[in-house]
């Protein structure tokens, strides 16, 4: 496991972070996850000790950066719906770029030189090329994007005067649960694709709304590269050993490499479930790009990563086993 031992993950009671905690626990790694359970839930932290609180609280972070100890720190904690982010834009700048800083500073006050942040495909706006490379330029078109692009900068910044290391992980569709179903997606205003369409064919919901039918694709829907959650935890995983190695900072996509348009993300959730559940087509939302693919070829040549889960139907499998479990838990 080399040298690192004692793991901060920030967000961790949440739907990624969650997953995250679970394969560092599985991993033997000491985890303490910081969350102040606006969007995790306790009983989604399998492994390690939660400690209730926000980033803002900087007293708070000291405390708990004094006593614990850390030789690293997973952050995860963020606001991560596109729309809302467009009405509400203080909102995502003050949790997702005023608090990361907060966050950023413990870490620089009691040395913990090892981070690993949580970004995003949204960085890159709508990319000329796809697949998108790591180096394509960053042109967000929301401000969830733009936030997340600012801390990058601030990363980059702060490695120029110090020793302070990073890994970014810029996300792509995260899909998919725990295939024991012990920990998944939770959220009642959940806003990802394959989850909402699971509860459209459950009965949760009456239909299903189709964001923009006229884009640029071949359907006319948007493009987006699915990723399951456990393979993204790997990642996770072997960006921390390369820290842990004193690996350089870097920045890698994380996705497949090929994407699924909506309308073929719904016709499969259909056939697995089958349900043929009504659609209804709508406009288009503010800020949704009409395609994004990840190159994610640096990530599997540098880190050795080796995706396990790659099958949309399995990611859908996954997620409606667990959106049962929930049904009946509620």
């Amino acid at each position: 496991m080399g040298i690192t031992v004692k793991i901060l993950v920030t967000g961790g009671a949440g739907y990624i972070g969650s997953h995250v905690v679970k394969a560092l626990g599985e991993k033997g790694y000491d985890v303490v996850v910081y969350d102040n359970l606006s969007y995790g839930h306790e009983w989604a932290v399998l492994y390690g000790k939660l400690i209730k609180g926000d980033l803002s609280d900087s007293e708070l972070l000291s405390v708990v950066f004094k006593s614990e100890r850390f030789d690293a720190v997973m952050h995860f904690a963020a606001f991560v719906v596109v729309d809302e982010s467009v009405r509400e834009p203080i909102k995502y700048y003050r949790n997702n770029f005023v608090n990361t800083l907060n966050l950023i500073e413990a870490c620089i006050k009691y040395n913990v030189k090892r981070f690993i942040f949580s970004s995003s495909a949204a960085v890159y706006g709508i990319p000329e090329k796809i697949p998108v490379t790591e180096d394509a330029p960053l042109l967000p078109v929301n401000p969830y994007g733009s936030s997340k692009a600012m801390v990058e900068q601030v990363l980059k910044d702060i490695t120029v005067s110090s020793d302070f290391r990073y890994v970014s992980l810029r996300y792509f569709n995260v899909a998919g649960a725990d295939p024991l179903s012990r920990i998944g997606q939770y959220r009642a205003d959940a806003t990802h694709l394959i989850t909402v369409s699971l509860r459209t064919a459950l009965g949760k919901r009456d239909h299903l709304d189709i964001f923009g039918t006229d884009y640029d694709t071949p359907d006319g829907t948007c493009i987006r590269d699915y990723i399951h959650v456990d393979d993204l935890s790997d990642a996770h995983i072997l960006a921390l050993e390369y820290l842990s190695s004193e690996g350089r900072s870097v920045i890698y996509n994380c996705g497949y490499g090929y994407g699924y348009s909506v309308r073929e993300v719904v016709e499969k959730v259909k056939k697995v479930t089958g349900v043929d559940f009504p659609v209804r087509p709508v406009g288009r939302r503010i800020g949704d790009p009409p395609a994004l693919i990840a190159n994610s070829s640096r990530l599997k040549q540098e880190l050795g990563w080796k995706p396990k889960y790659n099958d949309l139907e399995y990611i859908i499998k996954t997620a409606l086993e667990w959106e049962k479990k929930v049904s009946r838990l509620n």
